[in-house]
């Protein structure tokens, strides 16, 4: 259903876009919601080939850092008392999801004391960078005037809709995996665990490179899912908005606004909770499996 509106969307979006393709050069161009992820290098930094600037994404990262480490401490560090109030019981409510429906369920009880602390810190990290994508911040590119003072927009923007980001956490689990399974059974063992016992000779040489692929593939799945997650929404929720200015008609916002805001809380009830939760779990399983390949 998601993936039909998406598409439905861009149909109507594409209308207006080739009819505009043929204004008159110097005319003011028409909204188009994908430059909401265009990423501008607002402080440049350049290392050789290495781009190092500071920019939108690399601001929201800071931003969902600062919130995760700020929750961590006032839900799980301050004031805890025996009979928890509200704040203390949210707090514990996490930490046994961390425990229970993550780190108990991926991993081993071995790894469990040594793991368990890096999957909780993407869980809360992943869900601080997916909420405050959803809160009208300005970090925008845009600019507006405001008593003749030039101040950024008001604007919302995922640092996990970057696939340089997710790609990022993914190649942290990706590495911790590896490294984790090597330690837990040595280099030859850990390696030699990822062909089937009893396989033929013969098929050796399809079933290896498949494997191989098979760990890239989680990879790939760790990144793209919660990139396609976050970019998706974000784009639905602009692409409705948009419309009226795309349309240029003010009748629309009777259909956009309502779907908009529908998606907005689907995405923000729903979808930032589950993305943060099955990335942590998925990377708790990963290394898990790293640790003790027979299960």
């Amino acid at each position: 259903m998601r993936r039909a509106l998406t598409a439905l969307t861009m149909l109507a979006l594409t209308l207006p876009a080739n009819a505009l393709a043929e204004t008159a050069p110097g005319e003011e161009e028409k909204f188009d919601p994908s430059h909401e992820f265009e990423l501008h290098a607002w402080i440049p930094i350049e290392i050789g080939p290495l781009d190092l600037s500071i920019n939108k994404a690399v601001a929201y990262l800071f931003l969902g850092t600062a919130v995760a480490i700020v929750l961590g401490i006032l839900l799980m560090r301050v004031r805890l008392r025996v009979d928890p109030d509200n704040r203390q019981t949210t707090g514990e409510w996490i930490y046994e999801i961390a425990q229970t429906q993550i780190a108990e369920q991926g991993l081993p009880t071995k790894a469990i004391s040594r793991w368990f602390p890096y999957c909780a810190t993407l869980l809360i990290f992943i869900w601080a960078l997916n909420i405050t994508s959803f809160i009208p911040l300005p970090l925008s590119d845009e600019k507006v005037t405001v008593f003749g003072v030039e101040l950024p927009a008001l604007g919302i923007y995922a640092a996990t809709s970057s696939i340089a980001v997710t790609l990022a956490l993914a190649l942290m689990t990706f590495a911790f995996t590896h490294i984790e399974g090597i330690r837990a059974n040595g280099v030859v063992a850990y390696f030699k665990s990822w062909i089937p016992p009893d396989l033929p000779p013969a098929m050796l040489g399809l079933i290896i490179p498949l494997e191989i692929l098979g760990q890239f593939m989680r990879l790939v799945s760790l990144s793209v899912r919660l990139y396609a997650n976050m970019l998706a929404g974000h784009m639905l929720i602009l692409t409705f908005i948009g419309l009226i200015f795309v349309l240029e008609n003010v009748l629309l916002a009777i259909f956009a606004v309502p779907m908009a805001t529908a998606f907005y809380l689907f995405e923000v009830v729903i979808v930032v909770s589950i993305q943060a939760f099955i990335f942590a779990a998925l990377s708790a399983i990963y290394i898990g499996s790293a640790i003790e390949p027979e299960h």
